[in-house]
């Protein structure tokens, strides 16, 4: 075992992370087209930090915002970085239809608390809050009972905390995901989400995910010589203002 799961509330460099999908029985691909990816459509590699230049809206009044997951595979499990209006949390059953496994991880930052929710088959069969363990569901919500009671998170029966009153959060929630981690044989390194370079799908809205833009070079060497911001990060892809200004100008 490597750096397992206990490492999800920290997230990755950027903090835009909003869940984290890991599935046994398929391979990426499949993983990201039963999240709602167009098969074929995905970008070149790129990071998280990268996945900030992506033109997503997160949020549109009314409606759905756009969402983006990268996704990879890792120690038999495939894997999908979530970010914005994602659909992981949704899509649970659909995702693990045809015997596949699912573990689904939501980090909300405060309260409600982060959750884990566990599906198989396309049934979802249990599910609680990191720290708020007593509260479970599903059609088992007591398959990890065991593990959480050999874990001292909770008394036998399920009801009741055995942890003391004043261990900080973060020491109990890595304690939970240990026992997720242990119960399902989960290894995701962290790198995987901060460092390694991953192909990224649109499964939500209309976000463009063009990592270059037309006459990049030539853009550059304008915006250049006309004092335009000029790109900061490694994908080819020019500031807003940058990108109008050049368009506006050889346009007339």
């Amino acid at each position: 075992m490597g750096d397992g799961i206990r490492w999800l509330p920290e997230g990755g460099e950027t903090g835009y992370l909003s869940g984290v999908v890991m599935a046994r029985g398929l391979g990426a691909q499949e993983l990201a087209a039963r999240m709602g990816a167009e098969p074929g459509a995905e970008t070149e590699p790129i990071t998280d930090a990268e996945v900030l230049q992506l033109d997503m809206l997160i949020y549109r009044p009314g409606e759905r915002g756009d969402g983006v997951v990268r996704v990879g595979e890792h120690a038999g499990w495939a894997f999908a970085f979530e970010y914005g209006d994602s659909t992981g949390s949704e899509r649970l059953e659909e995702i693990s239809r045809d015997g596949v496994e699912v573990v689904h991880y939501s980090p909300v930052r405060e309260h409600p608390p982060a959750l884990v929710c566990y599906a198989r088959d396309g049934r979802h069969l249990c599910g609680f809050g990191l720290g708020e363990e007593c509260q479970r569901w599903g059609e088992e919500p007591d398959l990890l009972l065991p593990d959480l009671v050999a874990a001292d998170i909770l008394n036998p029966g399920g009801t009741t905390y055995r942890r003391p009153d004043d261990e900080h959060h973060t020491a109990r929630n890595r304690r939970t995901l240990a026992v997720v981690e242990q119960h399902f044989g989960l290894d995701l390194p962290q790198a995987l989400l901060t460092q390694a370079r991953l192909p990224a799908y649109a499964v939500m809205g209309t976000p463009d995910m063009t990592t270059e833009d037309p006459d990049f070079d030539a853009a550059c060497a304008w915006a250049r010589a006309h004092g335009h911001p000029l790109p900061t990060g490694r994908l080819r892809l020019l500031p807003d203002a940058t990108r109008q200004a050049y368009r506006w100008a050889t346009r007339h």
